[in-house]
Formats: C-alpha cells, sequence, structure tokens
C-alpha cells in the first residue's frame, strides 16, 4: 500500500517539534542533564494529590459533563476574575480541557477557515504554526527581535495584518523567550485590533510566573474581552504536567462551538485531574506552595542569566515562565549544530531556537525549572564545552 497517497498532506507538510528531538536523543544516553523540557522538577503539591488519592478513594471515576465539573468551572472563573479583573460565566463560557494545547486547538479550529491568516510573534511555542496548519489555515511570523525585549511591536504588527487576517495569537509571558507584554505595551496592540475584526488567542500558561509585575491580560482592556480567547492551565503554575488539565474562557458564542469539538474529540477531561484542580485553585497550602516554587524559579532565573553572560553567550534577562534564551552566535556555530555538539560531548540537552521558528536562529533555550544542583552542573558542562570550541 502507498501511504504516501493516502496520509493527509496538511499534517504530512508539518514537521515533528524539535523539542521532542532532543528529548529522545538525551533518552539514549547516561549521565545526562536534560534543560530541554518546559517542566517543573517540583512534585504537585501535597493538597492537591491528596484531593485526587480521595476521588478515587470515594468512586469518583465517572465521566464529568463535557465542559468540566461544575465547580471546577465556578473555580476557574472565580480565579479569572482575581487575577486579570475579566468575569466569565461559568456555565457557558468555560470548558475544562486536556491541557492548555487542547484549548489551544479548539480555539484555532472554530476561528479559521481554510485560507485564513493567524499572526504568530516568534519565537514562541512549537504548537501555534503547525496546528493553524492543521485547520488549513495560513501560519504568519511576527519576529519578535533581543533588541525589543522579544516583545510585539505596534508597527510589526500593522506590517503583517492583510485582508485575510483572521487571528493574531499572544503567546505571553513568552515560551521560549521569557518576554512579557506590560499594559502600555498592550494597550498599543489594543489601539490596533479594535478597528478590525481580527480574533485574539491569549495564551496565559505562564501568567502567574513572572518576576517583576502582575501578569496584565489584553482581555481586561476595553473593547478586548468580546474577541478574547483565554488560555490557561494546571501543567506549570502547579506542576501538574502529567495531570493534563487546562481551560479556556471566552464568550458564549465562541465557547459553544469549542465546546462542540472537545465533546466529539474527547468527551472530558479526566474527571480525577478536575477534582484534584478544584483544590489547586481554592486550597491555601497550595497557593503557599505556588508562591514557593515561584521564588524558587526566580533565583534560578538570576542564576542562569548571570551564568550565560559570565561565560561570553549574550543572555537577555527573562521576565516571565522559566526559560532563558542566551545567544550563541558568537560560537560561530548554529542553533542546531551547538545543540548536536553539547549533547554529544558534555551530555547537556538544551533546544535549538529554531524549533520556535527561524526567527530563533542563533539562540538556545534553556529551561531553569530544574533543580540548582542540576543547574550548577549543566552550566559547568556548558562553560567547559565552550572553552574547547575556542581553544
Amino acid at each position: 500500500m502507498n501511504y504516501e497517497n493516502i496520509l493527509s498532506e496538511r499534517v504530512k507538510n508539518v514537521e515533528f517539534s524539535g523539542i521532542r528531538k532532543f528529548f529522545d536523543i538525551a533518552a539514549t544516553m547516561d549521565n545526562i542533564i536534560s534543560l530541554s523540557v518546559g517542566e517543573p522538577d517540583f512534585k504537585t503539591p501535597w493538597a492537591i494529590r491528596r484531593k485526587a488519592i480521595l476521588s478515587l478513594e470515594k468512586g469518583r471515576t465517572n465521566y464529568s459533563s463535557n465542559a468540566g465539573i461544575a465547580e471546577l468551572r465556578e473555580k476557574i472563573c472565580e480565579y479569572t476574575r482575581d487575577t486579570i479583573g475579566v468575569n466569565y460565566c461559568p456555565k457557558n463560557e468555560a470548558v475544562v480541557t486536556v491541557g492548555g494545547s487542547e484549548a489551544i486547538d479548539l480555539a484555532i479550529r472554530v476561528l479559521v477557515n481554510p485560507g485564513d491568516e493567524v499572526l504568530v510573534p516568534e519565537p514562541s511555542f512549537v504548537c501555534y504554526s503547525p496546528i493553524v496548519s492543521f485547520a488549513g489555515g495560513v501560519p504568519v511570523p511576527i519576529v519578535t527581535k533581543q533588541e525589543n525585549s522579544f516583545k510585539l511591536m505596534p508597527e510589526a504588527l500593522k506590517a503583517a495584518i492583510t485582508p485575510k487576517t483572521k487571528v493574531l495569537i499572544l503567546p505571553f509571558p513568552n515560551n521560549p523567550t521569557g518576554a512579557v507584554m506590560r499594559y502600555d505595551e498592550l494597550e498599543k496592540i489594543a489601539e490596533i485590533i479594535r478597528n478590525t475584526d481580527i480574533m485574539l488567542l491569549s495564551d496565559e500558561i505562564y501568567a502567574e510566573l513572572t518576576y517583576g509585575d502582575k501578569h496584565v491580560s489584553i482581555a481586561s482592556f476595553e473593547g478586548m474581552r468580546e474577541r478574547t480567547i483565554v488560555i490557561n492551565g494546571f501543567s506549570k503554575t502547579f506542576a501538574m504536567t502529567g495531570w493534563r488539565l487546562g481551560w479556556a474562557v471566552a464568550p458564549e458564542p465562541i465557547l459553544t462551538q469549542m465546546l462542540k469539538i472537545h465533546q466529539y474529540a474527547v468527551m472530558c477531561s479526566p474527571t480525577i485531574s478536575q477534582y484534584a484542580a478544584i483544590t489547586a485553585l481554592s486550597d491555601p497550602e497550595a497557593r503557599r506552595d505556588v508562591d514557593y516554587m515561584v521564588g524558587e524559579y526566580d533565583m534560578r532565573r538570576r542564576l542562569c542569566v548571570k551564568t550565560f553572560n559570565d561565560m561570553g553567550l549574550a543572555c537577555f534577562n527573562p521576565e516571565g515562565a522559566f526559560y532563558v534564551f542566551p545567544c550563541v552566535k558568537s560560537t560561530g556555530l548554529s542553533s542546531a549544530e551547538f545543540c548536536e555538539k553539547l549533547i554529544r560531548s558534555k551530555r547537556v540537552a538544551v533546544v535549538p531556537g529554531e524549533a520556535f521558528g527561524k526567527s530563533g536562529e542563533g539562540f538556545i533555550r534553556v529551561c531553569y525549572a530544574y533543580s540548582l544542583r542540576h543547574l550548577t552542573d549543566a552550566m559547568g558542562r556548558i562553560e567547559e564545552f565552550l572553552k574547547e570550541q575556542n581553544s
């Protein structure tokens, strides 16, 4: 059988994630330090795990409603109101998803028709452009630059808009750069969007992981709520990556269509995870654990930035998420070459910047959601690698 003739062209034309390539290489090696996957090294707070165990003991293992357990949707809407100042109705403006990634997929599929253009600031998370392509849309990258702190600049946005533009993705706080958009910067973006029919997908999965000013959501600006889908989840903030739980909040006409796809594709999110998530959003003990983790990330962030700059790799000071994005152009190696040589010779896995878009070439992404011991050991190995390259 000739599978080339039967497989979807849209799917075949999308490359596998550049992140997973180095993760898979690392899995075959001994004495490896992997700083390649954005996963907290902390265990899920005990209060959250305890609630999951209790739900199992009580036999709460049935399907939930398609949109999610009603109490969890209420907690999500309360949390959203308290953190970004926007009100949503838990009955018809919130859906609990299988991770934030499913929420992104739902949002794009309900908005994008074949040929529609979706603006994607880059470097950014690897899933946006492929999901747009799967939906038959056209991903249009908007390059963000280190000299602008990797923020979306108004003039770059204006230049990218065409009559076919349907959606703007706002991936801030940003993976992989750690860039954050502040209030006055988002207001300039809102001013441009208000005069168009463009919809917004605001991916706020790292909203609680900011170092300095509190996260601001574009949904809170005048005229933006009705055109914005806000994505968030439990993986990063609550160290719940394996629980696979996220959410989306959006105006009812949009949310209803997202729920339709969710209903047919996955039925509902894992019930055990949903009960645990109620505790994540309401238990003071879990809240204290989150605050502790954020403090630890901040310390690790400052360590990594200083160390990379000291060893001669210019490193932007990230204001959010848990990644640094040092520039490796001074080595004369491409991002992929740098990462290949590093993992083979020093057993340290990081991700080439080009995995996050062509504009990421010349940079590497290093996740600092790992223990200080792992980070300091990895930094020492990278410094040795640089000395060997220069000798």
